[in-house]
């Protein structure tokens, strides 16, 4: 099994943050500049919480608020379900699908090390898949 010190060392351990205090508009422009769906929130070292697109849509674009008036810290959610490197794909695919989120971020030591999506767990275990497939391919046809 695969697990998410694998996966990361794979992916990359880049951690994309932003501030409680910073605006929600200057988040949305960060997921947006570098294509991902979530970003942590620090406070200074200390996890702080998580945003998402999703706490975008729901709470600043629903409730006709301004991304530029609106601080992070006002939509974020605060308690921030995470994994360690020791946990595997499997796991966290099963915490993720229990708790309806779709980024974990990776803590080692209360430090964030990385972030992982539901679409780098399913791409992890899709390409197990396919290696298991192709090392049966090649057993039959021997």
């Amino acid at each position: 099994m695969t697990t998410i010190k694998q996966l990361l060392d794979t992916k990359g351990r880049e951690v994309l943050s932003i501030g409680p205090d910073d605006s929600v508009f200057a988040a949305i422009k960060l997921m947006a500049d570098e294509n991902v769906g979530s970003l942590v929130v620090m406070e200074g070292e200390r996890l702080a919480g998580i945003i998402t697109e999703r706490h975008y849509a729901r709470n600043v674009f629903l409730k006709g608020r301004s991304s530029p008036n609106t601080v992070v810290g006002d939509i974020m959610e605060p308690t921030v379900i995470c994994t360690s490197l020791g946990e595997t794909v499997e796991e966290c695919m099963a915490v993720m699908t229990s708790r309806s989120v779709r980024h974990l971020p990776v803590l080692e030591e209360n430090v964030v090390v990385g972030v992982i999506s539901i679409g780098d767990l399913v791409k992890s275990i899709i390409d197990g898949q396919k290696f298991i497939i192709d090392q049966l391919e090649t057993y039959i046809t021997r």
